[in-house]
């Protein structure tokens, strides 16, 4: 609630100043200078440069239509129609669509104007300078959300405890195993995703896409983690290779943050996997069963722990 007031508030002065400053610098319409300050304002940065930059050349293309058309069909509502054929025509064929309206209500002065001469240009010109303007400038302040972080951080914090559990119950320590824990993962990772593409989109001069490629990361290995917590979930018995199992997953929790490259992890793990396969086959068809879901369940640990890996040699 906080933040739709502030953007209210935010657009609503920055569409009363467009219009003051069009109406004090005598331009006719100057209404329509807010109007297109509000159309121009994006939720980030580059979003409203481009839109900014898209509606410019739409602008300018609609001019030369509107032109052409008022000069064969005269200052006429046929002349409007048939330009607004042609110009929606190139809008939706250049995927132009938030320009649509705007630039067709600038144009529609002309019809009052009775004329395109360069005065009543300059002042279709004037007011899309100024509504533009205030438009980008409204949204200078934006900046990165550095809740991102703490987003990050829980997010971590969950996939941590996630694996601790797995580690118990590989070894049948837990009752309550329903999985609930993956909710409040899953709220985190789609908040942390949507703020790092924010943050992103409101950096203009630099480019800096770790945040959306760590959630990403962090997305994957989520994905892998339902499929561990599936296939713990299905289990009966606790073979005897369960403990070291069970270790290896408390270790990777341990160890489970940013700087970690998981070599090491992985290095270990191949030993683990080498042991597992060593091992004699189990002589019950219950326990034979639950050693071949801690097989499944060690292709997914690899995986898991290669994501991170990776991930490490693209960024870091």
């Amino acid at each position: 609630m906080k933040k739709i007031l502030f953007n209210t508030t935010k657009i609503v002065f920055a569409s009363i100043l467009a219009i003051v400053i069009a109406y004090f610098l005598g331009f006719s319409f100057y209404i329509s200078c807010g109007i297109v300050t509000i159309l121009t304002i994006q939720s980030t940065k580059r979003d409203t440069i481009q839109t900014a930059i898209e509606r410019c050349i739409a602008f300018v293309i609609a001019l030369v239509i509107a032109y052409g058309c008022f000069y064969i069909f005269g200052y006429t509502i046929l002349a409007y129609c048939i330009y607004l054929v042609f110009y929606l025509f190139i809008c939706q064929l250049c995927s132009w669509y938030s320009s649509m309206a705007v630039n067709s209500v600038l144009i529609s002065h002309f019809l009052t104007f009775q004329i395109m001469s360069i005065p009543t240009v300059l002042n279709e010109v004037g007011l899309f300078s100024i509504g533009v303007s205030i438009g980008i400038l409204a949204n200078l302040h934006l900046k990165k959300n550095i809740y991102i972080e703490k987003l990050k951080n829980q997010a971590d914090e969950q996939i941590r405890y996630i694996l601790l559990r797995m580690s118990k119950r590989v070894m049948q320590d837990i009752d309550d195993y329903d999985g609930s824990c993956f909710d409040v993962l899953y709220e985190l990772i789609s908040k942390a995703k949507t703020m790092s593409y924010e943050n992103e989109k409101n950096s203009i001069f630099s480019f800096d896409d770790f945040d959306r490629k760590y959630i990403s990361m962090r997305s994957k290995q989520t994905q892998v983690l339902y499929e561990m917590y599936k296939i713990i979930r299905s289990m009966h018995t606790t073979p005897f290779t369960a403990k070291m199992i069970s270790d290896f997953l408390n270790k990777i929790a341990s160890e489970y943050h940013l700087e970690n490259d998981c070599e090491q992890l992985l290095a270990e793990f191949y030993d683990l996997d080498a042991q597992m396969k060593s091992t004699p086959l189990p002589g019950e068809r219950n326990e034979f069963e639950d050693r071949a879901r801690l097989f499944m369940l060690l292709r997914c640990i690899e995986e898991f722990l290669m994501i991170k890996k990776e991930f490490f040699k693209e960024v870091c």
